[in-house]
């Protein structure tokens, strides 16, 4: 999965990462703790690297580790609701070998595809400060310009959309004008060649009250995948 010598540096220098005092306490507390459900697991409790098809074409940008999802399991959008929203809707594209995304040894393979997100610690109440996203965000760059394969951008959230932006400003990639938006299914061409989509977030804050609905988040690797084809 990380066959290229670059990856696989910047895979442990994010794993090693101390940078936010505030997220290490967390994480780390989080994984002393555990939640009586897991209590017999041994929790990652370190910052997550992004996982997937280093020849991508397609990146997917989350928020964060979930404290009892990947903050417990290792890898991004796994052990939790959200990580198996996000499988069911990829897999539906052929992005994705299976449907589900429990643990780092299930199986789950993706298929030009590449899932990262804007922090890469969990952060109380999935909130990370703008302090801490600009500390991550260098990872963030590194990762997009070792995916040089990238034609569809899919952003989860409105903090992922903004974080894909940023990078794009701060690796000088003319964004258009009027600045793109975020709204669920919005879609720009960028000048640097990359189709950005807008998506809700699969958390169980949008899944459960019915603001984003399978249909709706499969629609979106729907549009990602014709994209991919038209090209």
């Amino acid at each position: 999965m990380y066959s290229r010598p670059m990856f696989v540096v910047l895979r442990r220098e994010i794993v090693a990462c101390t940078r936010c005092p505030r997220l290490v306490e967390y994480r780390e507390r989080i994984a002393r703790e555990r939640r009586k459900q897991y209590r017999d697991e041994v929790y990652w409790g370190r910052p997550l690297p992004g996982f997937g098809d280093p020849k991508a074409r397609l990146v997917v940008i989350g928020l964060a580790p979930a404290a009892h999802g990947g903050n417990r399991t290792g890898r991004m959008f796994t052990g939790d609701s959200s990580g198996d929203w996000l499988a069911r809707a990829l897999h539906g594209e052929r992005f994705a070998n299976r449907p589900t995304s429990r643990s780092r040894d299930d199986g789950l393979l993706l298929r030009d595809a590449y899932i990262t997100a804007a922090a890469r610690c969990a952060p109380p109440d999935n909130k990370p400060t703008r302090d801490e996203l600009a500390a991550c965000r260098g990872y963030l760059e590194r990762e997009l310009a070792l995916l040089d394969r990238v034609r569809v951008v899919v952003t989860l959230g409105k903090i992922a959309f903004d974080a894909y932006l940023a990078a794009c400003r701060e690796t000088g990639v003319a964004l258009p004008r009027p600045r793109p938006l975020f709204g669920h299914g919005a879609s720009y061409a960028l000048p640097n060649g990359v189709i950005l989509i807008a998506s809700y977030h699969p958390s169980r804050q949008n899944t459960q009250t019915g603001k984003l609905t399978p249909h709706m988040l499969r629609s979106i690797f729907r549009s990602a995948r014709r994209a991919l084809t038209s090209r």
